[in-house]
């Protein structure tokens, strides 16, 4: 059976709106020589390598993740 067209609707803009709670964050500084907690940090935000980029939820834990290590990361819109 397929969805009417106002849950279809629903779905659309919950998507969107899950998209606007996003944050792009690119590491463009490598890891060596840095202390073994922020090498844990980037880790758990995802990021491996130099330009690697992951889209994350806005959160105030994520942000607080990124701002720890905001010397080695870059937000990218």
């Amino acid at each position: 059976m397929l969805p009417s067209a106002a849950s279809r609707s629903k779905i659309s803009s919950a998507k969107v709106k899950q998209m606007a709670n996003t944050i792009k964050v690119k590491l463009v500084k490598g890891l060596i020589g840095t202390r073994e907690s922020h090498r844990a940090t980037v880790r758990g935000l995802g990021l491996r390598g130099i330009n690697s980029v992951r889209e994350l939820e806005d959160t105030p834990a994520v942000r607080g993740m990124i701002n720890k290590v905001s010397y080695l990361v870059k937000v990218v819109s």
